[in-house]
């Protein structure tokens, strides 16, 4: 097989450098390894600690709709890798809890790398036109849509999306602002 410089799949070592299971794993060329394990180290440098994030005692009520908002803006922006940690483990949660949805994406995940083996071999022409990486995808998702619905996708994604408002929302709008962000809001002018 053939694999050309331009190929986003290919196994050469220097694009993917890592000698991990993520290392290992034919990724597209603007997500290698690397690139996912800088962005996973970059929101772990900047997490704030879970005792201070789940600290009771900085929880009370907003005393009106203005320090509601200014609670949410602030705290989104301080907790920003918290929140991201939480939306990760949600999805986390709800394709573990769900093996239709395991085995569709599973499906997926396969038909793109069939799909995507055969354009190696040679170029897959449809009505004329040359399929490019989005077209592969699309068609991937065409070929596993069935197996989405029947797995309930659609409900697994507004249930994450759900509880993540709920869970963030939450935590953003109850929580105390630290006593440096406490200052700055109260220096504000009205």
């Amino acid at each position: 097989m053939d694999v050309k410089a331009s190929d986003p799949f290919s196994s050469e070592p220097e694009q993917l450098p890592g000698a991990g299971v993520v290392g290992r794993l034919w990724l597209p060329k603007g997500l290698s390894g690397s690139v996912i394990k800088d962005w996973v180290d970059r929101r772990r440098k900047s997490i704030r600690p879970w005792a201070s994030f789940v600290d009771q005692r900085k929880f009370s009520k907003p005393r009106n709709f203005g320090e509601l908002c200014q609670r949410v803006v602030r705290n989104l922006n301080t907790f920003h890798s918290n929140y991201t940690f939480i939306f990760l483990g949600l999805i986390l949660y709800c394709i573990i809890s769900s093996p239709m949805l395991l085995i569709a994406l599973g499906v997926f995940a396969g038909a793109f790398y069939i799909i995507h083996l055969k354009t190696l071999e040679k170029k897959l022409v449809v009505f004329g036109r040359e399929l490019t990486q989005g077209h592969q995808l699309g068609l991937a998702g065409g070929v596993s849509f069935p197996v989405f619905w029947l797995a309930g996708a659609g409900t697994a994604v507004f249930w994450v999306l759900g509880a993540t408002l709920a869970v963030i929302g939450s935590h953003a709008a109850f929580r105390e602002l630290e006593s440096p962000d406490m200052d700055e809001l109260l220096m504000e002018p009205v």
